[in-house]
């Protein structure tokens, strides 16, 4: 549960607590932009009677921390979880229906405007679950911009959910969970196969009791701090600016109208406020598209991890460490890593004894291992990520690159490896 980890984070004093008021309208994501990377609590919202949480998943030692493993393993835990899905249990009273709204008045919640230009205010840490007769059930996450005090207007890719739309005629009840342990916001981000339940990736990496909804036919975790339900509309309205996962603006589209029919939460519920663009956005977004990395690179030779940088977005950049044993594993393993995220602009493949989390050995490699006219891979015309502000935003053409950062087979690798200094102990001489 998210405000089990809270509670966590406060008695380790890893929580930034903010007692002063503070406004939704652009000081709260101020203040969490200056503590990018800090999980903070914002006790005194102006406006609102509900707490506001942020920053509490911008690292990978915090995603770690809260499922019990390193970071090192998130990859692997994810992986498994997706080649190993489980069914959540369904039980009948839920702390999500603790109070259920009388009235639908989205303006009673504490919903954030982040930065001078955006469209309104927006929810961003919204998992939306839809279902559909054949193909089941679907979780994944689509920035809300506020309209009034019943409807938003929704940012839906040309994805799952928008296939589940046209389905159903057009239009499509759907529930938005706010505020949910990162097992089930890591399953809302994962991308698989049309047709498989995101619950079930989250249930396997923590156990995830979901509940049905007051007044549509859904399923949502039980302990959701905030549950809107509604209904998308055939409606469409302009959407945006906003200030995307690339840290720039996003441009302004026709998008569907979300009505909100019913809003239940639990006592004392804790708003999760993801801020865009920043650390616990990207790590959210970017996390679970490694283990599709790793998997279709594995096909090709063997993979040993993958990191999405933060610089990157967490989204446009890979590094990808392999066991070498052909000459050409290199440029396969480029190709395997933009077939397994699509979204993907530039990726680096490395050896094993790299590592992939810190840029100064990345950039080593590249400089003492790479030779452009052997392991440079262009590829100038490719659909890439809406996202990137440098490609086309309607059609996504793009360029992309790989490099082959490893060393050749025909030379020894310890030929390529940094020279190992004498140790010493410092506090001897000092």
């Amino acid at each position: 549960m998210l405000r089990d980890f809270i509670k966590r984070l406060k008695l380790s004093d890893e929580l930034v607590v903010i007692k002063k008021p503070v406004s939704r309208k652009f000081v709260a994501a101020g203040i969490m932009k200056e503590l990018d990377g800090k999980p903070v609590l914002f006790e005194s919202i102006k406006g609102s009677n509900f707490k506001v949480v942020g920053n509490v998943f911008s690292t990978r030692e915090l995603i770690g921390k809260s499922l019990g493993i390193p970071k090192e393993k998130l990859l692997f835990k994810i992986a498994h979880a997706i080649d190993n899905p489980s069914e959540p249990q369904l039980v009948e009273k839920a702390p999500c229906h603790e109070v259920v709204e009388e009235e639908v008045d989205l303006n009673k919640l504490p919903i954030l405007t982040h930065c001078k230009k955006d469209g309104g205010p927006y929810v961003t840490s919204g998992v939306i679950v839809a279902k559909d007769p054949k193909l089941g059930r679907n979780c994944s996450f689509h920035r809300l911009m506020q309209l009034d005090k019943r409807r938003f207007v929704m940012r839906i890719l040309p994805r799952h959910l928008n296939e589940f739309i046209k389905r159903n005629g057009g239009e499509l009840d759907v529930a938005v969970c706010i505020g949910n342990s990162v097992n089930f916001l890591l399953g809302g981000a994962t991308s698989v196969e049309l047709g498989f339940d995101e619950m079930t990736i989250a249930n396997t990496l923590e156990k995830l009791p979901i509940t049905y909804c007051k007044s549509v036919d859904i399923e949502v975790p039980a302990y959701s701090e905030f549950v809107l339900e509604g209904r998308i509309t055939k409606e469409l309205v302009p959407e945006g600016p906003f200030v995307d996962l690339t840290e720039t603006y996003d441009v302004i589209r026709e998008q569907n109208v979300l009505e909100v029919k019913k809003i239940t939460h639990r006592k004392d519920a804790l708003y999760h406020a993801l801020l865009s663009g920043c650390n616990e956005h990207k790590l959210l977004m970017g996390i679970p598209r490694e283990p599709t990395i790793f998997r279709e690179v594995n096909k090709v030779c063997e993979c040993r991890d993958v990191g999405l940088t933060l610089g990157g977005c967490s989204w446009l950049h890979a590094v990808v460490k392999i066991r070498k044993r052909k000459e050409d594993d290199g440029k396969r393993a480029i190709e395997a890593a933009f077939k397994g995220h699509a979204s993907l602009k530039h990726v680096v493949v490395v050896d094993n004894d790299i590592d992939i989390y810190n840029p100064l050995d990345v950039e080593w490699a590249v400089a003492t291992r790479f030779q452009a006219k052997d392991g440079l891979v262009v590829k100038p015309h490719e659909k890439g990520s809406s996202l990137d502000p440098s490609a086309n935003p309607f059609t996504r053409e793009t360029s992309k690159m790989g490099l082959d950062a490893t060393a050749p087979l025909k030379k020894k690798l310890k030929d390529f490896r940094k020279a190992e200094f004498p140790r010493v102990r410092l506090g001897r001489y000092l």
